[in-house]
Formats: structure tokens, sequence, C-alpha cells
């Protein structure tokens, strides 16, 4: 049986640690990590099903159960898939790979190595150099890379537009940081950005603003469906969490 698989221990225990980088890596709350801790196995499913995946995403999960248990294994068939097939496909899929489990060095140097001749403003790639970058604080790439993709339709209401937005924030290009966030700014949607937004603003010491923002996705949790309100669960707490800090 699978619970008595000599490797279970340590499978559970890779299990936990990924949840509690996913965690920690989306700002999830911390009520969290302690039933991840607590409650090995079924805290990290728990978790996975409640705050990573949504019904369309289900079908993965059949697929790709292989290398949540084993992503090393994974990784070293996209290495060697790339070993025979020097392709940008192939350089993509394991740049993603090593995205996804948080190798971010390698996934950068990948993703650059494919932004070469008529690859150099791909969609994809430059996405996902956006994210890569900004998490290892690289904000004036970030900015560098969303410009190039800009003008996308699909960009406007994006990931890589928000990191966009948070990064000229961080850049002190604040007038043009506000402008992007204002553009990704709507009544029950991208709870986010808006919360990203409030803390752009709180730094700028527009409490009156932030507060507003911060009122406006609290308030608006009420009117949406329980799946909804799952997903947004932890932009409405940290948004409460940032009301109460200024007494609102």
């Amino acid at each position: 049986m699978f619970f008595q698989h000599p490797n279970f221990y340590y499978l559970t225990i890779g299990l936990q640690a990924l949840c509690v980088i996913h965690c920690i890596r989306r700002g999830s709350q911390n009520k969290w990590i302690w039933i991840i801790v607590f409650l090995p196995l079924v805290g990290c499913l728990a978790y996975l099903f409640t705050e990573v995946f949504t019904s369309r995403d289900i079908h993965k999960v059949q697929s790709g159960v292989g290398a949540v248990f084993n992503p090393t294994g994974s990784i070293k068939k996209l290495e060697e898939n790339l070993r025979f097939s020097d392709t940008f496909k192939n350089k993509v899929a394991l740049a993603d790979a090593y995205l996804a489990a948080g190798n971010l060095d390698k996934a950068i140097a990948l993703y650059e190595a494919c932004l070469t001749g008529n690859f150099t403003e791909h969609e994809h790639v430059n996405t996902q150099l956006i994210i890569a970058y900004f998490q290892v604080n690289r904000f004036d790439e970030v900015i560098a890379n969303a410009k190039k993709i800009y003008h996308l339709p699909q960009f406007a209401r994006s990931r890589a537009h928000m990191l966009y937005a948070i990064s000229l924030g961080y850049t002190n290009n604040n007038e043009q940081a506000e402008k992007e966030f204002r553009l990704m700014k709507g009544r029950f949607s991208n709870y986010e950005c808006r919360y990203h937004y409030g803390l752009f603003l709180l730094n700028l010491n527009r409490q009156q603003e932030a507060s507003n923002i911060f009122r406006e996705i609290v308030d608006e949790a009420s009117h949406l469906n329980s799946h909804e309100k799952r997903n947004n669960r932890t932009w409405f707490n940290y948004a409460k969490d940032e009301l109460r800090k200024m007494g609102k």
C-alpha cells in the first residue's frame, strides 16, 4: 500500500515543504502553515484543493501528481530532452519546470537564452521572466520585459501587469505605477492587485485613499458566491488586517 511505502515519510515531508513554500510566496494566511505542519498529508491536500487548484485545474493534478512527489525526476527528464534536442520548445519547458521548482537562476538563464531572433517578444517567455525577475527583486528587468508585451490585449488583466505596476512603485516611478494600478482597478475583480494598490498608496502616506480601497475589497466579499470567496479569501483577510492596523 502507498502508506506502507518505505519513502512515504520523505514524500510527505517533501509535499509539506512545497505547500509551505507556496503558501509563503503567495502570502496565504499563517493558519495554513500550522495546518500543513500538524496535519501533514490531510493538511497538504486541503491546502492544494482549497488554495491552489480550481475546478479547471483538477485534470492537471491527475497527470502531474508524479511531478509533485518527484519534481527532480521530471526536471531530469526535461534536461535530457534538451540535451537530445536543443529547441526553443524544450528550453521553455525546462525553464518552466525550474521556475515551478523555485530554481530561479536556472529558469532565468534559460528564458533569457530563448529571447533571440523571432522570439524576442515571445509572450509566454517574457511573462515568465517577469514573474522570475520579480521574485529575485530585479525590478528594472521586470519593467523592461513588461514593455515588450504591454501592447498585447491579454496583458491588461494579467499577473504580469500587476507585477509591472508594483515594480514601478519599487523603482519610484510612482506616477506611472498609479496609472497602471488604476487600469486594473475594477469592482468585484482583481482583488490581489487592488490590495497591492492599497499598499502602494499607504507607502505614499495616502492613508484615506488606501483605506477606501481596503474597505471596498472587504465590502464586496459578502456579494460573492462561495467559490469566488474561497479563491480570494487571502486578499479579503489581508485587507481586513490593514484596516485593523489603521484603526478603521
